[in-house]
């Protein structure tokens, strides 16, 4: 080898300009550097959209959950509205059952007897006959019976008006004829 090549050549490259080499290697530090700082933004940057990628993905999730949630709360609301409907139309037909109740029979008595009887807890105010029935007789207008009270009254048939099978009546609050069987007798 020629030595005298290499210390010319480090002759001619000026170590004596040790600033400008300085200048070079801190150049070279600067290009690692930024290369790496450009590595380390890129990655960063890709964070970032994964992390805005996955934030969109957690706000659509969120409004979902909340459309879910007032759904939800619907058909929440809407079933309290029909259990407490049900819990009313239940009451009510509690109420209705245990209402006193008017419960008219008729009973034969003997001869052409007969007796409109009220075995219900209610008052039956102004019982009326529904048609016309010749053989009953003594029914008086305005008849009004309370509670186990009895009426007596007569019917007595014959070949062209017998004693009828049932006697249909009405009374103040109920306005829907109701037949009353009447039994079977020896009276004509």
């Amino acid at each position: 080898m020629n030595w005298g090549y290499a210390r010319s050549w480090t002759a001619s490259l000026g170590w004596g300009d040790w600033p400008a080499w300085l200048a070079c290697l801190a150049a070279v530090v600067a290009l690692v550097i930024s290369i790496r700082a450009q590595r380390d933004g890129r990655r960063s940057a890709n964070a970032a959209e994964k992390s805005v990628a996955a934030a969109e993905a957690s706000v659509e999730e969120a409004r979902l959950s909340r459309l879910a949630s007032e759904r939800s709360a619907t058909v929440a609301e809407e079933t309290l509205a029909d259990q407490r409907r049900e819990a009313a139309e239940r009451r009510a037909a509690e109420e209705e059952a245990s209402r006193p109740r008017v419960d008219l029979r008729i009973e034969y008595s003997g001869g052409g007897m007969f007796l409109l009887f009220n075995q219900g807890a209610a008052r039956a105010g102004n019982i009326r006959a529904v048609g016309e029935y010749p053989a009953m007789r003594s029914w008086p207008a305005g008849l009004s019976l309370g509670e186990n009270e009895p009426h007596t009254f007569m019917m007595a048939g014959d070949y062209q008006d017998p004693v009828p099978a049932v006697i249909k009546v009405v009374w103040d609050g109920q306005d829907e004829p109701v037949s009353l069987r009447v039994p079977q007798n020896n009276a004509g």
